[in-house]
């Protein structure tokens, strides 16, 4: 079996990351999407909030589950028996993050790989940061999000 962690803070998760994780059912059998605590990020939205936005997001998605962790990826991925992470790059600015991050990941793990996917051009721009920003000064965010994870955020559909 082919299974894969797509790690993240998701907060929250956007239609960007669902266009990663569509693109992941396509090449695995399973994915993990492992949402981090990330205290240090000062999230916006609790884990468990994030957890349950994760999963009504890919409900429809019957080779993902949702699972929180607050461990180094790498244990995590011994944890799961999963040797294959996922991560989205949109632009130039995140790929020296990402790789600098997968070659820490694969000094603690050697058979640790990692798979960088790049999501469709119409969601580039969409990042948990710029929903964050826009929810911050009650802009619309839904084009941004997972429908399910709209009415989560703006109870009534505001």
């Amino acid at each position: 079996m082919r299974r894969a962690i797509y790690p993240g803070t998701f907060d929250p998760i956007t239609v960007g990351h669902m266009d990663i994780v569509r693109r992941a059912c396509n090449i695995f059998d399973e994915i993990i999407i492992a949402v981090a605590e990330s205290k240090s990020k000062q999230p916006m939205f609790a884990l468990e909030e994030r957890i349950a936005f994760a999963e009504a997001a890919t409900r429809e998605f019957s080779k993902v589950r949702v699972i929180g962790f607050e461990n180094l990826l790498v244990n995590l991925s011994a944890e799961l028996e999963a040797n294959i992470i996922i991560r989205g790059l949109r632009a130039v600015s995140d790929f020296e993050y990402e790789l600098q991050m997968g070659y820490a990941n694969a000094s603690l793990k050697k058979d640790l790989e990692t798979i960088y996917l790049m999501p469709s051009l119409e969601h580039a721009f969409v990042s948990s940061s710029v929903v964050r920003t826009i929810l911050h000064f009650g802009g619309r965010v839904e084009h941004l999000l997972p429908p399910a994870v709209y009415k989560m955020i703006t109870p009534e559909g505001e």
